[in-house]
């Protein structure tokens, strides 16, 4: 793919430093020049949508406003069938006021992971069945009436312990039967590979890449 002479400046919608590190590795190649919020000294909007897409836009159009540039901004979280489908939008809140800061603390990480833990406490290893879902959502400007989305999902169940020192959020915990270890086991390059993140960010990349004129439509 060939680079661009002057790669046009992206905000990443996150403060959270693990998130942005697969964000960068997944839009290598892209003609971006990747900055985050953090790097803005700009606070994160309040996650006000009932979805995944609505929180997602509604945090790209905030990054694209502050940044004066093109943004790209995802919402996931962990699906747990035996408790509804919670965490579900709620994943980095979830512990609530212990997890307030859910983008710059590991403590919010402890916290929700022993909410997750202490709820699944009576439900059997068998019936512990989770999924990570992402929607990303990328915009040229903060009025852009075209946003280019994606999703993706990664399926898996939920384990009692802790298992890795990778990642972040519930990927300690989230089990991945076809691997026999848990998303924290992974290197950055197999999670990006196989994750709900990578899914949606390789169907994003195709729009992306056509987009810009990187790859002809179909290809």
């Amino acid at each position: 793919m060939p680079a661009l002479a002057n790669p046009r400046r992206l905000i990443v919608a996150t403060r959270n430093p693990g998130k942005l590190r697969e964000f960068q590795e997944l839009l290598v190649g892209l003609p971006f020049d990747v900055h985050s919020l953090a790097e803005l000294g700009v606070p994160s909007p309040a996650e006000t949508g009932t979805s995944f897409l609505e929180n997602a836009l509604l945090k790209a159009r905030h990054a694209a406003a502050v940044g004066g540039c093109a943004a790209l901004a995802d919402d996931s979280g962990l699906e747990v069938d035996a408790l509804g489908g919670a965490p579900g939008i709620h994943s980095a809140r979830y512990a609530g006021d212990a997890a307030k800061t859910p983008d710059t603390a590991n403590t919010s990480d402890i916290a929700n992971n022993l909410k997750l833990i202490a709820a699944l406490a009576k439900i059997p290893a068998d019936q512990r069945s989770a999924r990570y879902r992402c929607v990303l959502v990328f915009l040229d400007h903060a009025e852009d009436p075209e946003p280019v989305i994606a999703e993706g999902r990664w399926e898996g169940r939920i384990l009692d312990m802790p298992r890795g020192h990778g990642g972040f959020g519930y990927d300690p915990y989230f089990w991945i039967p076809e691997r026999e270890m848990t998303a924290a086991e992974l290197t950055l390059e197999q999670k990006n590979r196989l994750s709900h993140r990578g899914a949606a960010m390789h169907t994003l990349r195709q729009c992306l890449e056509v987009r810009f004129g990187l790859a002809a439509p179909g290809h």
